[in-house]
């Protein structure tokens, strides 16, 4: 007893005083993020997905059954759908039609007006970085066990976006598709016209690059650490014009009542901070527990509750990350082993097959379909046998995206 009550007052003291400032004003923090909200949301992704895998030629209910997905989900405002699953979606979609920029093609079909009432925070925001805000802080369509962060240097801004889910699939896919989704609103809060400076894709080039320049209108950087768009910083103080407070209240009221049932597990919240590591500093067991208003010894019984550990999220994310850097991108086994913190290239060979039971090298070539592997600027898709024949060819693909967007 002694010892509880001894705990109870360390997390007393290194608890936080509460922020008094309201929600919408504050920093981002990890549980905002709702699960259930989520899942609400993402079901307008694979209703797009779905849509475009039709006017691809292929058979979207099929496909959802064969991704695990709820059929209903190819209806707008359907069965929501996990990170994983979506994942699974759109890599087989990319796989089945031989499009090899699918994910754009989703993500540029999701409008502003689509977004729900994290859509109105955003349209009725003072600025347009109030705006991208909301995305860090909100949940909105792709951000089911995905997550974006802000961060600003001087006078450049980049708007990265995550995934920390675990057993995320076509993380390449889906980054292309909700970097496309930022760019419809950045656009439609400060016009047409706008470009990005540049984008950021963890993802092997395909074999049409001209697609993400007809629509981004900026330059395209493939194989890269993380996904994110480049712009410069002054952006950020932009007025959006017509904004409503009153609106924004509402939104803001509404969101609060659907999201406030569902709150999130602390190991997936421990998931998101863990996964900022590779785009900002490095966090400790004692950094992310006074993130979470937590002790440190607080956190650890809680992650023990959930049947995890500090030490084991942390080697997952890792993982996680090695296996998507090494299906998704060319980058060479030096650059990932430097991205994920490794010394040197030894240790993460070293430390990747205590992992999986293989190197890096043959896992990249085994975890790639074996039609794609000589060719890894398709997506791939491992472990799942596509069976049936192409819906419809690389050309038909074209062909569509240029006349819907002449």
């Amino acid at each position: 007893m002694a010892d509880r009550l001894a705990l109870a007052r360390e997390d007393a003291r290194e608890r936080p005083a509460p922020d008094r400032r309201p929600k919408a004003d504050r920093p981002p923090d990890a549980g905002d993020f709702h699960g259930d909200f989520h899942g609400d949301f993402h079901g307008d992704v694979a209703s797009a997905a779905c849509a475009v895998l039709s006017e691809l030629g292929a058979d979207p209910v099929g496909l959802l059954c064969e991704a695990g997905c709820d059929p209903l989900a190819s209806r707008d405002g359907g069965a929501s759908v996990s990170n994983a699953a979506l994942g699974r979606l759109l890599q087989l979609g990319a796989n089945r039609t031989r499009c090899g920029h699918l994910g754009l093609l989703v993500g540029q079909r999701i409008a502003l007006a689509k977004l729900g009432p994290s859509g109105a925070l955003i349209r009725n925001a003072g600025t347009v970085g109030d705006a991208l805000r909301v995305l860090e802080s909100r949940p909105w369509a792709w951000t089911c066990g995905s997550a974006v962060r802000l961060c600003v240097e001087a006078d450049l801004a980049l708007l990265h976006y995550f995934p920390y889910e675990a057993g995320a699939t076509a993380v390449g896919l889906q980054s292309e598709g909700a970097l496309a989704t930022i760019v419809n609103i950045v656009r439609a809060l400060t016009g047409a016209q706008w470009s990005p400076s540049e984008l950021l894709l963890p993802r092997a080039p395909p074999d049409q690059t001209d697609p993400y320049w007809h629509f981004f209108r900026a330059p395209v950087r493939f194989d890269q650490e993380w996904a994110a768009i480049a712009f410069p910083s002054r952006l950020l103080e932009q007025p959006i014009a017509g904004a409503d407070r009153s609106a924004l209240a509402v939104a803001e009221h509404r969101i609060r009542q659907i999201g406030v049932a569902a709150p999130p597990q602390i190991s997936d919240q421990l998931r998101r901070l863990l996964r900022m590591e590779f785009i900002q500093n490095p966090w400790s067991g004692q950094a992310v527990a006074r993130h979470l208003a937590v002790h440190r010894r607080t956190l650890s019984r809680r992650l023990r509750a959930e049947g995890t550990s500090f030490r084991s999220v942390t080697t997952q994310i890792r993982f996680e990350t090695a296996k998507q850097l090494l299906a998704d991108t060319n980058m060479p086994l030096a650059q990932i082993s430097a991205c994920l913190g490794f010394s040197e290239a030894a240790a993460f060979t070293h430390a990747f097959r205590r992992w999986s039971g293989m190197t890096p090298s043959i896992w990249r070539r085994t975890c790639r379909h074996p039609e794609t592997a000589a060719d890894p600027r398709l997506p791939v898709l491992s472990r799942i046998n596509e069976g049936a024949e192409r819906a419809a060819s690389s050309e038909h693909c074209r062909h569509w995206f240029w006349q819907a967007y002449q």
